[in-house]
Formats: C-alpha cells, sequence, structure tokens
C-alpha cells in the first residue's frame, strides 16, 4: 500500500455532533523522504501489532451507542464518531489528526472548501508519542483531547498543551504506587527496563531519585531497542543478546517495565530469539515484572506463538476499573459480514482467527482457512482478545461519556443555547475541566487541576495458562488521595507467583539480610544496597534485621549472648545466699563465738594472776570490741540501705580504734608501770586507771570526731554502678567523700603505728608484768593488713571489693585475738599449774 490515503482502517457513523477518534491498531514502517523527488507517503512494511487493541474502537462506539439510546443524556441530539489509526508512526498520526479536521478524504490544512464536520473532541493517544503528535495539530484549533497516555507527552501539561486531558491518574501517583509496591515486599535490589528514547528517559530520571529516597537500588537500567532495531538487528542478534546477558543476572529478581509497547516488543523478541538458543530458562527463571499502567498483555500477529509463561505472576497497575454492563454481549453481538462501515474489523478477524474472507485482498497463499464470520470471539485466547472490558478500554469508554456529560451541561447552561450544528469546539473547554459525575459503573468522573484523571490504580496480578488464556486477578489497589502510609492496599495471599519461586515471597535484595544482633558495613565500591554484616559491638545490640547501627540498652539492661535483646540487668551485691557471703558471715560468727568463749573464759578466772597481770578492765574492753568488730562486719553483707551504708564505715572504725586504743593503753600501762619501780621514779603517779581511761577515751573521741563530721557533711549513701560489670548493676554503698573514709582508715593506722612502736620497745620487759611481745606481733599482722587492703580495696568492685573489706575486718580481728589471747587461755585452760603468782615470779627471777 503506497498511498495512505487509501487505507481502509478507519470507522465513521454520522450524528449532530462528531467525536473524533485515533486508534493504535496497527504497526506500520514509512519510507523516509531523500527530498530528491516529489514527496510521497510509502509504506513499506505493514504489521498487525495490537489485536486487542481493537476493543478501543469498540468501546468507543459502545460508549457512543449507549448514550444515544439513554434519553436522559443529549436528548434530541445524536452523537457520530469519526476513527482512524495512528499506526503508531509520527508522520500518520500528524496526517490523520488533520484528516478529522476535514469534512474531504484529503488533509488540507487550514482550507475549507465546504462545511467541515461538526468535531468537538477527539480521544485518542495511547502513549505519550502519539498523544503529542496530535496534541500538536489539534491544540492550533483549540480542539479538546482527551488522551489515554499513561506518561504526560510534556512537562507542564495546562501550559504547552491547554486543550490535553489525560483519562488516566497523574503519573506521579504511579510512581509513587510503584515505590509502594517494591516497598510492601521489602524488594530493594531491582533492574529498570526502559525504551532507548526520550520518554524512556525521562521515566528512569523521575524514578530514580524517589527509589533513593526510599533506600531501593536499581542495580540494571536497560534501554530497549525500537521495533526498527529489532528488525534492523534480527540476523545478527548481538544487541539483543547482549540485553539477553544482562537480565540473566541471577540477583537481580524484579524488574520495573516501563510497559510501552516498544519496550514489550523488543522483550518478547529478546525471549523469543534468546530461546531459539535454548538459553530461555536461564533468562526468564525466577523474574518478577513489575508494569507500569499502559501494560495489556497482548501478543503480535507475527508473534502469537510466543510462550506467555514468561509474563506469569507479573503485577502491573491500571487505571481503575469496573465492568461495564451490556459490553460482553455487545462483543458477541459483533458480525464482520455486516459491520461494512468499519474498516478495522475485516483484518482483525482474519487475523485474530487466522482466516480469509472470500473477497479478501490479503495474499491466501499460505492461509487456506476460510473466514465465515460467525466465529465465536470467546474462544480466543487472552493475548490476543479479551471479551470483558480492559482498563484502556474502560478509560476510552469515560472519555465518551466525559465528552457527553460536558455538551450536556454545556446545552443546559442558560447563555449557552446553542443548535449543535453553530457549536464550536473551543466552548466545550470550560464544561469539560468542570465537569464531575458517576455513570452506570458507579464511579465518579473528573479531572483535576492539570487535566488529570481524579482516580487511583489498580494492582493486578497476571495469572497465565498453558492455552494460552489469562486471568487479571486485582490483588490491590493505590488510592492516591490517602493518608501517606495507607496508599496501597494489597491482599498478599491472593497473589500467583511465577512457579519458579513456588508460591514463597520473592527476595529483591543485593545480599542476605543482617539478622538481628548484627549491623550494615557499606561495601567499598558498590551501590548502598550492598552491604556486609559485622556483630554488634560488646554492651551493644541490635533487634531488627538489617539495622545500620547497633545501640546501647537502656542503663538498667544489657544485651543478652547473641545481641539481639535487651535483658534485665542482675543486682549484685555481696548477699548471705551467695557462697562468698555464706563463708563470711560464717567466719564473722565464728569469731564471735570464740570471742566470747575466750571472755568466759578470763572472766571465770579474772581472780588468777595471768588475767590480773596487764590491767583486767582493759582485757575485757579489748574483748568486747573485737566481739563488736566481727560483728560490725555482718553490716557488709546484703543489699545496702541507706541505714547499713551510714553504720557500715562509722561502726568500723570507731569500734577498731576503740579495740587499738586499748592495746596502746595496755602498752603504755606496760611500759610506765616498769618504769615506775625504779626508785624516785616521778612516773608512779601516772600509773592508773586515769590513764587508761584518758588514752581510751581520747583517741576514741578523735576517731568520733572525725565520723561525724563525715556523716555531716558527705555521707555514704546507696547507689546503683550500671557500668562496671557486663549484665549487672552493682548495688553499692557510695562513701560520699572517699577523703572522709581514707582519713578514718589513716587515723585508725597512725594509733596501730604508735601501738607497734610501743609494743616493740617494750618487748624484752620482764614477762611477769609484760605482754607487749604479743602486742608486737599482733599489731604486726594488723598493720600487714590493712596496707595490703588498700590497694586491694582500689582494685576490684562490686562484691568483691566488700568481700576484702569484710577479709581485712576479720583478719586483723584474728590477728589481735590470736596473738594476745590465745598464749593466756593456753596456760589458763592447759597450764594451771603456771597460773599461781609463785611461778610467775619463779619464771621471772
Amino acid at each position: 500500500m503506497s498511498d495512505p490515503f487509501q487505507f481502509p482502517y478507519e470507522y465513521s457513523k454520522p450524528g449532530d455532533i462528531i467525536i473524533g477518534g485515533i486508534a493504535a491498531q496497527f504497526d506500520c514502517l514509512v519510507e523516509i523522504s531523500n527530498f530528491e523527488e516529489h514527496p510521497e507517503t510509502k509504506v513499506v512494511e505493514e504489521l498487525m501489532a495490537m489485536l486487542k487493541n481493537y476493543q478501543h474502537v469498540l468501546s468507543l462506539i459502545f460508549a457512543v451507542k449507549q448514550i444515544n439510546e439513554n434519553p436522559d443524556i443529549l436528548p434530541n441530539i445524536s452523537l457520530g464518531f469519526h476513527i482512524y489509526d495512528s499506526y503508531n508512526n509520527a508522520k500518520m498520526s500528524y496526517h490523520n489528526s488533520l484528516k478529522l479536521l476535514s469534512s474531504q478524504k484529503k488533509a488540507i490544512p487550514n482550507y475549507n472548501c465546504k462545511k467541515q464536520t461538526n468535531l468537538i473532541a477527539v480521544i485518542g493517544g495511547l502513549d505519550a508519542k502519539v498523544s503529542f503528535h496530535m496534541a500538536t495539530i489539534l491544540g492550533i484549533y483549540k480542539i479538546p483531547q482527551i488522551a489515554c497516555c499513561v506518561f504526560a507527552p510534556v512537562t507542564n501539561i495546562k501550559i504547552q498543551l491547554p486543550f490535553f486531558y489525560r483519562m488516566i491518574p497523574s503519573e506521579t501517583n504511579q510512581y509513587t504506587g510503584l515505590i509502594q509496591l517494591l516497598l510492601f515486599f521489602q524488594w530493594k535490589w531491582i533492574g529498570i527496563i526502559s525504551p532507548d528514547d526520550d520518554q524512556g528517559e525521562k521515566f528512569v530520571q523521575a524514578l530514580l531519585p524517589m527509589l533513593s529516597q526510599y533506600a531501593i537500588c536499581a542495580a540494571i537500567i536497560e534501554r530497549t531497542l525500537t521495533l526498527s532495531g529489532v528488525l534492523e538487528n534480527f540476523e545478527s542478534f548481538e544487541p539483543v543478546l547482549e540485553m539477553a546477558a544482562s537480565l540473566a543476572k541471577s540477583n537481580v529478581k524484579v524488574y520495573i517495565l516501563n510497559a510501552e509497547p516498544q519496550a514489550i516488543s523488543c522483550l518478547k523478541w529478546l525471549v523469543y530469539i534468546y530461546g531459539s538458543l535454548q538459553k530461555s530458562i536461564q533468562l526468564t527463571r525466577g523474574k518478577v515484572w513489575l508494569m507500569t499502567a499502559q501494560w495489556d498483555f497482548s501478543s503480535e500477529t507475527f508473534h502469537r506463538d510466543f510462550d506467555i509463561h514468561f509474563f506469569h505472576g507479573a503485577l502491573s497497575l491500571a487505571s481503575h476499573s469496573k465492568e461495564v454492563l451490556g459490553f460482553t454481549e455487545f462483543l458477541r453481538s459483533l458480525q464482520p459480514t455486516q459491520s461494512k462501515e468499519d474498516g478495522f474489523i475485516r483484518i482483525f478477524w482474519e487475523q485474530v482467527f487466522n482466516c480469509l474472507f472470500s473477497n479478501s485482498h490479503e495474499d491466501n497463499n499460505n492461509n487456506n482457512n476460510s473466514c465465515t464470520g460467525k466465529e465465536n470471539l470467546e474462544n480466543l485466547p487472552g493475548t490476543l482478545f479479551e471479551i470483558t472490558m480492559t482498563s484502556q478500554s474502560y478509560s476510552i469508554y469515560n472519555a465518551v461519556y466525559a465528552i457527553a456529560h460536558a455538551l450536556h451541561k454545556m446545552f443546559l447552561y442558560p447563555t449557552c443555547r446553542l443548535d449543535p450544528s453553530d457549536l464550536l469546539h473551543w466552548q466545550l473547554h470550560h464544561f469539560l475541566k468542570t465537569i464531575a459525575f458517576n455513570h452506570s459503573s458507579e464511579d465518579t468522573i473528573s479531572f483535576d487541576e492539570n487535566g488529570e484523571l481524579v482516580a487511583g490504580f489498580d494492582v493486578i496480578n497476571w495469572v497465565t495458562f498453558p492455552n494460552k488464556s489469562l486471568l487479571r486477578v486485582k490483588v490491590g489497589w493505590l488510592d492516591p488521595q490517602a493518608l501517606s502510609g495507607s496508599q496501597l492496599t494489597l491482599n498478599r495471599e491472593t497473589i500467583t507467583w511465577h512457579s519458579s519461586f513456588n508460591q514463597i515471597l520473592p527476595v529483591a535484595l543485593c545480599n542476605e539480610k543482617c539478622h538481628p544482633g548484627y549491623r550494615r558495613k557499606k561495601k567499598e565500591g558498590q551501590l548502598f544496597c550492598c552491604y556486609d554484616c559485622v556483630p554488634c559491638p560488646d554492651g551493644k545490640m541490635s533487634d531488627q534485621k538489617d539495622m545500620d547501627n547497633c545501640f546501647q540498652c537502656p542503663e538498667e539492661q544489657f544485651p543478652n549472648e547473641n545481641k539481639n535483646q535487651c535483658i534485665a540487668k542482675r543486682l549484685h551485691f555481696l548477699s548471705f545466699l551467695n557462697p562468698l557471703g555464706t563463708t563470711l558471715a560464717f567466719l564473722a560468727l565464728f569469731f564471735v563465738v570464740l570471742t566470747i568463749l575466750i571472755l568466759g573464759v578470763f572472766i571465770k578466772n579474772q581472780n588468777t594472776p595471768i588475767v590480773k597481770a596487764n590491767n583486767r578492765d582493759l582485757t575485757y574492753c579489748l574483748l568486747i570490741s573485737l566481739l563488736l568488730c566481727f560483728l560490725c562486719s555482718l553490716l557488709f553483707i546484703g543489699k545496702p540501705q541507706i541505714v547499713t551504708c551510714y553504720l557500715r564505715q562509722v561502726t568500723f572504725g570507731i569500734i577498731f580504734t576503740v579495740a587499738v586504743s586499748c592495746i596502746l593503753a595496755k602498752t603504755i600501762t606496760v611500759v610506765l608501770a616498769f618504769m615506775a619501780t625504779k626508785p624516785g621514779s616521778r612516773i608512779r603517779k601516772w600509773v592508773g586507771r586515769r590513764l587508761t581511761i584518758l588514752i581510751l577515751f581520747g583517741c576514741s573521741f578523735i576517731q568520733a570526731s572525725i565520723c561525724a563530721v563525715w556523716l555531716c557533711t558527705a555521707p555514704p549513701f546507696p547507689e546503683f554502678n550500671m557500668y562496671s560489670l557486663p549484665g549487672e548493676i552493682i548495688v553499692q554503698c557510695n562513701e560520699g567523700s572517699l577523703g572522709m573514709f581514707y582519713y578514718v582508715l589513716g587515723y585508725l593506722g597512725f594509733l596501730a603505728i604508735v601501738s607497734f612502736t610501743v609494743a616493740f620497745l617494750a618487748r624484752k620487759l620482764p614477762d611477769t608484768f609484760n605482754e607487749a611481745k604479743f602486742i608486737t606481733f599482733s599489731m604486726l599482722v594488723f598493720c600487714s593488713v590493712w596496707l595490703s587492703f588498700i590497694p586491694s580495696y582500689q582494685g576490684t568492685n562490686g562484691e568483691h571489693m566488700v568481700a576484702v573489706e569484710i577479709f581485712s575486718i576479720l583478719a586483723s580481728g584474728a590477728g589481735l585475738l590470736s596473738c594476745i589471747f590465745f598464749p593466756k587461755c593456753y596456760i589458763i585452760i592447759l597450764k594451771p599449774e603456771l597460773n599461781i603468782k609463785e611461778q610467775l615470779i619463779k619464771r621471772n627471777i
């Protein structure tokens, strides 16, 4: 066919008002003019591209038929239509758009030799390119155009194309829907397939920032060849094979496909060619296709044997649609022999049923099947034709109703009482942009400020079967007007995935998610979706998958062994039930009982010489103070309370000061007593009870004063140490003022050193009156214990720190008790014959 004016592919019906239509039924390759001869359009190849698109023509016709039969819309006014094909070609789209404006069969711009047809609006443009081609012509004449293209042909529609409308939601909503689907299934490692043209580039550039915003990585971005590019490379296969090798990457399982017909055709050719090389399994296994809203599962005439299982389980957005009553019956009533005005139906019928009519102009050498015209459309596989209205057909159906309601509103307007023959197309514009109505399917139709449909998207799951039939399953919807976070509603249980996934949710990640207890660490030189999983450091945890950082538990909790949960810390203190606490308590009570026994022995034998020899009252006072020393160690065992924290160190300091003061008094008494025996000594008047009382109370008063200042300025108090021991809270007594604590120890040490020095100097005095030798040993033990206590105390914490102090108390007390009193008890109990005055005097001699 060399003359485009002779193309039979048009359909018209007269009426008072005409609605134009530009269909997308055929593909054709047009010879490019070389300007060396008279310009002439020559078609070098014609292809039946989209058999299913014939339903778009039928939906327009069905809508016009319904409106003409409805007395409530445009009464006494009939609608007509005139439909041409765009051939998916720029030249033919411009040409046929001009033909709509002419009453002749020739397109003569700006020339009106006869009254033109009463064209009011044009419906057409399934893709952005054709829509723009049409709008370029129609916009000059201010003719409203309602397109069904998913992506806008220009950026600022209302500024650049003021008479352009889209019977589809804003593409921004579609981008949002794609992102919402990815987030819903937690797909973060995806590929993008888009046409290799300006519209494809716009799609990619708009989608990539949104993917990055939600931490989704585009691992592969592939550009599909045009149809002509596929045919040009049909022999070499090289570009197709390169793209197939890229798509076969095993770690990319989810692809967003800009479902322009060009991209779909290229993808089918890719599978067809790759499959011929017996590699189709490698390419198609484990892929999830996420389609844009212009996707309609179809098969070209030249490729009717294509394996549709390739797209089994695919998900796509679709402009919201509902079942239209009567449409299926309308399709069943079609008969190509009775629709003589329809220039589409015969060629559609021949190609969809693979037959020829008797008067067909097609070459019948390779086809012996004859068309009867009574073939059943319901027997066709879904890839060729569907008996129910598709979402694109539903949009065209609504576009016709939008024009009709706008006309009806305009005719009812008081100042617009016009005759249909006098109606100008630009007058419809005001009413069309403010239209809002409900039709039989109960959907509200209206346009926003950009002339785009105010509606949402359906989420469709495509299920295919071996007999080439298919099933559209609506599994959810996207409501752009809903609050953020609740825009997408999806029923995961109703989704059918590709058979390679065995109905398990596909995983689209660069690597496995990091489990709780680990954090993500970026891999150098790779996209941010690729990372290593490293364990949380000590003291931190992560309780969710794919955490960027580990975090500290609350103060009263700590990470468990797997570092994936915070558990309550155990209270840590020296308990009576603790084996160490039990042992120390037992030792303290043992020494208490032992001290009581020794005290009892001394009281029972209080009149014996060995008891009376070294100040009996000081001996009793020393034993009682040692008894209290052993008892005060019990204050350090158990959970610290306010009272016990107040009493611990103060009681220990004062009682030990009393004990050491008794020893100092005993030692000084021994020395003074020996010196007083020398003739003419003046020291005799110092020997007696007054001196011992002065030493005892004087030394004790100083320590008591230090403790009083301590309690009044910075007293000890119980505190919780959260950090010293992992997993435990140390319940301890804070000394309040550590300096005052060391003042107490320092004063006690000073008394001990003085006592040791005096006892050491008096160790060689006569044994009858002298226990300085025993006191020297006892004070040596005492000083050794407390000198080792200080570094040990500072180097430990928790229960061990308390245990060190208890042990020091018990060890120093036991040292005093054993060194001073055990020798005397030995004589009193085991050697009573030595405990007489004569024996003592004899020993002295």
